[in-house]
């Protein structure tokens, strides 16, 4: 058993060291009747059998104040071995009740001197109370802490991992159409990296048995708002013809808004038509080297593709550039 500072019994402080000197022998009548109350209470043979003897021998010799002093001070020495016998010895005080066992002229005394006991041990286990309940917060909020850290460490990870995927497009031995493969799938892991709501690409088919008559890169959710996502590699601008084809996509969902992702740069008709489109639906407009510098100097993705969604809405913007985006890696 571990020494508790905050257990009393483990080791009795003064002042109710010296409340237990003053009670204990107000409550025994005779000496031989305290020996019983400490034998009864636990207290081991080899402690007072030496104050039997010298009670037998020379009666008149100890009192039963400096009996109840050796022995308590004897059992505070022992520390561990002791402890049950402590405790045995102060639950015995604390809920004595019989007074008239007490000498009469003894008894007023006897009360106060419980009561004093009783006090001081009300306020130490009120103080451990208080020491386990703070403790017990603390051990909430380390917990609460290390799994805020947990979570962090997680997301950092997902991060740097879907900018590994993403960073490797622009590596050496690639072609277009394989970094264009490559693509959908690096943009919606970093989507997840950064808690984007995603549902990742899809197809419809037509009901006359025309085959596959759409298809989707992906749908994200920001802000409780649905963005169908278009992502492209080209080596050329984006032109009008592809984006017109995605703000068509979007005239036919009700809510729907758009997002489109290019390797490439745009030219300006697209913008332009854009522009117009910003009309009848919000539609952003997003170089994928904006997403690299987003990684490269840590912002939040949500955080900057809203700032591009306020631009289109507000100064009717679509392609918004937050950063100064470098002509290539």
């Amino acid at each position: 058993m571990p020494t508790n500072s905050t257990d009393i019994t483990f080791h009795y402080p003064p002042e109710l060291f010296n409340l237990l000197v003053d009670a204990v022998p107000l409550l025994n009548k005779t000496k031989k009747g305290l020996l019983l109350f400490f034998a009864g209470a636990g207290v081991a043979d080899d402690i007072l059998d030496d104050l039997r003897r010298r009670l037998r021998a020379e009666p008149k010799s100890i009192s039963k104040f400096e009996i109840t002093r050796t022995v308590l001070q004897r059992l505070n020495e022992r520390g561990e071995t002791t402890v049950r016998a402590r405790r045995q010895v102060l639950r015995r005080v604390v809920e004595f009740t019989n007074y008239d066992a007490c000498w009469p002229n003894d008894q007023l005394k006897a009360k106060g001197a419980v009561a004093s006991v009783r006090d001081i041990v009300n306020q130490k286990d009120s103080f451990t109370r208080m020491n386990l309940e703070r403790e017990a917060e603390r051990q909430a909020r380390l917990a609460i802490a290390e799994k805020e850290r947990s979570a962090r460490r997680k997301r950092i990870d997902k991060i740097h991992e879907a900018k590994e995927a993403l960073f490797a497009l622009f590596g050496a031995g690639l072609t277009p159409q394989q970094r264009g493969k490559r693509l959908e799938s690096a943009l919606n892991r970093l989507f997840q990296a950064f808690d984007i709501a995603i549902h990742e690409a899809f197809h419809l088919v037509g009901s006359q048995g025309e085959g596959i008559v759409e298809q989707v890169d992906g749908v994200i959710e920001l802000k409780g708002a649905l963005y169908f996502v278009e992502m492209k590699w080209h080596r050329k601008p984006v032109g009008k013809p592809q984006v017109s084809e995605h703000l068509v996509r979007l005239m036919g969902r009700d809510q729907a808004r758009g997002l489109f992702i290019s390797a490439s740069d745009f030219t300006e008709p697209a913008i332009q038509t854009s522009r117009e489109f910003l009309q009848h639906k919000v539609v952003a407009l997003c170089h994928l080297q904006e997403l690299v510098v987003v990684l490269d100097q840590q912002h939040e993705l949500p955080g900057f593709l809203n700032e591009k969604v306020q631009a289109a809405i507000i100064h009717k913007n679509p392609y918004f550039k937050p950063f100064d985006v470098p002509a290539g890696r």
